[in-house]
């Protein structure tokens, strides 16, 4: 068992016809939670109860989840499960749970018309009860991710959903996150890229950011539908202030691994939760959690299949 399983359940609804999908993480006792929005755009829900000056005190679920502005329905089933189990703020009337999410669009993968809804996050949550073992790719809210879209999805790779886990001491610190970027993936530990925008007739990939130069006067000629998406655990104890501070800087975990990352095509959206086992300092839980998130997006993107004409990492590999 790893260890975030003490605090946290994971469960994944996959289509994969539709080619969509959503991850929920759960946290039945309720833990601090905190989020960072650094992409141009986002498509989220109840991220402003997260603010450290407002009054929510615990989070109990976050959905991530494919079908762009439709995807946020799955947040919906989430809600309702966690309520038919007690799981929430205690009102005496009724059990309301703290759920935030954020969705992703995957949309011109697979079928646009279906999308993650009310009983897909349903579906998730009993997965995560039903002790779901965590699958890596075309899963979840990866099941429909993309990278490197920026020349077009004929020429775009396949992303998916990774999870890592960093550990220092009793601190841990684990990442889940979905990657659907409009930029390419780079691995630092082997110094190249391993997914990203292709051209025709070239065996390199990763044209993302010279792209982006050359269109540097005709910014409508860029493609839009993108965005990373996830969620950082950790049993620290920290603040609601700072969990927001460490849900900023969680994104540099995406800047060493996205190229050009933060875009204003992408929703690039973090939640972080906090489950109070621990103290620890925060500069040591930043170091685990901005490499968890970095290797979370290098784990979903290997873990990936190819889907049409979306080019997945192993079968790039084989083409060389």
């Amino acid at each position: 068992m790893e260890e975030y399983q003490k605090f946290f359940r994971i469960g994944q609804y996959t289509d994969s016809e539709a080619m969509t999908g959503c991850t929920v993480i759960l946290c039945e006792d309720g833990v601090t939670g905190g989020v960072s929005v650094r992409g141009g755009s986002p498509n989220t829900r109840d991220t402003d109860a997260l603010k450290s000056e407002n009054n929510r005190r615990f989070v109990h679920g976050v959905t991530l989840s494919g079908g762009s502005a439709f995807g946020l329905a799955a947040n919906a089933g989430v809600v309702d499960f966690l309520e038919k189990n007690k799981i929430g703020r205690d009102m005496g009337i009724t059990f309301i749970p703290n759920v935030v999410g954020a969705s992703l669009f995957d949309l011109r993968m697979g079928r646009s018309d279906v999308r993650p809804d009310y009983q897909a996050g349903y579906q998730a949550c009993q997965a995560a009860f039903a002790g779901q073992v965590f699958q890596a790719g075309n899963f979840g809210a990866g099941t429909g991710c993309s990278v490197g879209t920026i020349n077009g999805p004929q020429n775009a790779m396949k992303g998916g959903i990774g999870l890592q886990t960093m550990r220092h001491g009793n601190l841990w610190v684990t990442a889940v996150i979905a990657v659907n970027a409009v930029g390419d993936v780079y691995d630092e530990t082997v110094g190249e890229i391993i997914a990203g925008a292709r051209k025709v007739g070239e065996k390199r990939i990763g044209f993302s950011e010279e792209i982006f130069l050359e269109h540097y006067q005709n910014e409508a000629a860029l493609f839009d539908g993108n965005t990373v998406i996830g969620c950082v655990m950790t049993n620290a104890t920290f603040p609601k202030a700072k969990m927001n501070k460490l849900a900023d800087l969680s994104h540099n975990g995406i800047a060493r691994a996205i190229r050009p990352s933060h875009t204003t095509y992408d929703g690039d959206t973090l939640f972080v939760l906090g489950a109070n086992e621990i103290e620890a300092s925060f500069e040591a839980v930043s170091i685990l959690a901005v490499e968890a998130v970095r290797q979370a997006i290098v784990k979903g993107t290997k873990a990936a299949t190819t889907y049409g004409d979306y080019l997945a990492y192993h079968d790039s590999q084989s083409k060389e």
